[in-house]
């Protein structure tokens, strides 16, 4: 079974054939994305680690476990690379890579990395792109408590663009 694929989006789409996608059940590595997103145009490369924390609303988390759809997944992926070209130009890469199954804490559950010449767009970017990303994509989370309970986090409760996080 292949776990992690890449789809590269047409040039009719504006995205580049250059961009990353993927939906894996292997770890996610900061080096190899930041590898992916290089590119001798850019100015910066902006990279978002998103991680397992110990706790959600001061109720201790043991592991989380994400599901997702992946061919919608990917093409979701595609659109916002789309959409951050059609907002930002510039943008030489984008990349986004989600980790499924269940994963320990400190583990990397998502990176997106932006190669951009400037580095104010390739924040605004990756910004853009992992916050598109948690209210679109179909990608599911269940949080496993400490006290051997777990729940499954609507699709509908994203965090919001003011919370950290």
């Amino acid at each position: 079974m292949n776990s992690s694929f890449t789809v590269p989006s047409t040039a009719s789409s504006m995205a580049s054939n250059q961009d990353s996608f993927a939906i894996t059940l292997a770890p996610l590595s900061i080096g190899e994305i930041y590898t992916l997103a290089e590119s001798p145009a850019n100015g910066a490369i902006v990279v978002m680690s998103g991680m397992v924390r110990n706790q959600t609303d001061g109720k201790p988390v043991v592991s989380l476990e994400y599901q997702a759809y992946k061919p919608m997944a990917i093409k979701v992926f595609e659109q916002i690379a789309v959409e951050i070209r059609h907002q930002w130009p510039d943008v030489n890469k984008v990349i986004i890579h989600h980790r499924v199954g269940r994963l320990q804490i400190s583990e990397i559950s998502v990176l997106v990395a932006i190669g951009c010449p400037h580095r104010s767009e390739a924040f605004e970017a990756c910004r853009y792109a992992i916050d598109t990303l948690k209210h679109t994509a179909p990608i599911w989370k269940k949080e496993h408590w400490a006290d051997g309970s777990s729940s499954w986090v609507s699709i509908g409760a994203c965090e919001m663009n003011s919370q950290p996080g």
